[in-house]
């Protein structure tokens, strides 16, 4: 079943968990120069760029509510199709490239059970690169009503920390948020045999609004 908000609750933006070591140095710096720069004009030169930088930070960890779509599965994130490909068992995996414009925060694509949360190290090359196919990680594996379904969030050359919301053992609903990816990234959703990707490659994906799956 889809999720219900009011008009007023879609509207609502919040600020992703996990911003905070990124977002309270750069707001309070702005903050210390912009009552600075009242008195001296060598800080009103200083406030520009850390005011800028504030409201970067304040765009880039936003959260903003949604109104969840209905489907078999559903995006995990914001972002471009990237590339759509068989795998030799049967699943299809979609990579979904998200850029620093896009909300990084990742929902889950599938109601269930998180099975497993795994990190694994790797390097930090542009999340476009098929050299990322190397790259820090964290894969997720959800027991759902399709089976077991994987996710890998991916970071690419500035995002170098991926943040999960919740541990292994965690009941989820679908669209329900499940981690952050500072910065640009990628997140590879593979469906289970016998689903057909509804998206193409190019397409503009929502997280917890576009519908990965065809009927």
């Amino acid at each position: 079943m889809p999720h219900s908000h009011s008009s007023a609750q879609r509207g609502r933006v919040r600020l992703a968990r996990g911003a905070s070591p990124w977002l309270l140095p750069t707001v309070a710096a702005a903050a210390v120069s912009l009552t600075r720069a009242r008195r001296s004009g060598r800080w009103a030169a200083v406030a520009v760029p850390t005011t800028a930088l504030a409201a970067g930070m304040l765009w880039f960890f936003r959260d903003p509510e949604r109104e969840i779509t209905q489907g078999r599965v559903i995006s995990p994130a914001d972002g471009v199709v990237q590339s759509i490909m068989p795998w030799k068992d049967g699943r299809t995996r979609v990579a979904i490239f998200m850029s620093p414009l896009n909300v990084h925060v990742n929902r889950a694509p599938l109601a269930g059970t998180v099975t497993s949360v795994e990190h694994i190290p790797g390097g930090f090359v542009p999340a476009f690169n098929k050299e990322s196919e190397n790259n820090e990680r964290v894969v997720w594996h959800f027991d759902t009503e399709l089976g077991n379904v994987e996710m890998v969030q991916i970071a690419g050359a500035v995002a170098r920390r991926i943040v999960p919301y919740v541990p292994a053992g965690t009941k989820i609903e679908q669209g329900e948020r499940i981690g952050l990816i500072r910065f640009g990234s990628r997140v590879d959703i593979y469906l289970p045999e016998g689903i057909e990707s509804a998206v193409e490659v190019g397409q503009t994906t929502t997280a917890g609004v576009t519908r990965l799956d065809r009927d």
